[in-house]
């Protein structure tokens, strides 16, 4: 059931945004979604098991947004500079991707744990958010390695490589906690990247 499946994580991210995570109800999600409460807990399992997949969801997106930011420009210092100005966009305006990124989870958010849980669902997607969720240390080292396995087919250094672009990942993720003023993340990384090997 993908479309269901789909439909309940989107009425579940529209419910999050209306009010905190303990007040979404899961019959008004299933009815969001147009589908019964029984599918509803077929796919999930459990308000946890939701949370789990809507977080995955959110994380999913955040990385496909940082491939599509990795390829956008033919050169490094502007793919890298997407890349951080994607990051810091995707935070300002998702919630679940601020709280993955830096790890503070307000009391309005889902707070799943992010070691792996044990998991009998028979649906693979949920099967999948069930197993480990990444922390803000792993968000830095997939990007990090994202990027320098994207860029890296230059012939450049990978360790000087590896450097830049977890340079690039850090202060995009200090943007998120503390918003740079005019000329934003672009400028400072900018400015930065013009100091570096790249």
């Amino acid at each position: 059931m993908p479309a269901a499946r789909e439909s309940l994580l989107e009425a579940a991210y529209t419910a999050l945004a209306r009010r905190p995570w303990a007040a979404v109800r899961m019959v008004d999600v299933a009815a969001a979604a147009g589908v019964s409460r029984q599918t509803l807990y077929n796919e999930f399992g459990s308000k946890e098991g939701l949370a789990r997949a809507l977080v995955r969801r959110e994380a999913d997106g955040y990385l496909a947004g940082v491939e599509r930011a990795l390829g956008s420009h033919a050169e490094v210092r502007e793919r890298l500079t997407a890349t951080a100005e994607w990051m810091a966009l995707a935070a300002r305006d998702n919630a679940l991707v601020r709280a993955m990124l830096t790890g503070c989870w307000s009391e309005r958010l889902p707070t799943p744990t992010l070691s792996a849980v044990p998991s009998s669902s028979a649906v693979p997607a949920q099967r999948r958010a069930d197993g480990p969720l990444p922390s803000p240390g792993d968000f830095v080292q997939i990007v990090r390695d994202r990027a320098v396995a994207v860029l890296g087919g230059s012939g450049r250094d990978g360790g000087e490589l590896a450097r830049s672009c977890e340079l690039v990942v850090r202060i995009a993720l200090s943007c998120v906690a503390a918003p740079p003023g005019e000329g934003g993340v672009g400028e400072l990384v900018r400015g930065v990247l013009s100091r570096q090997p790249v």
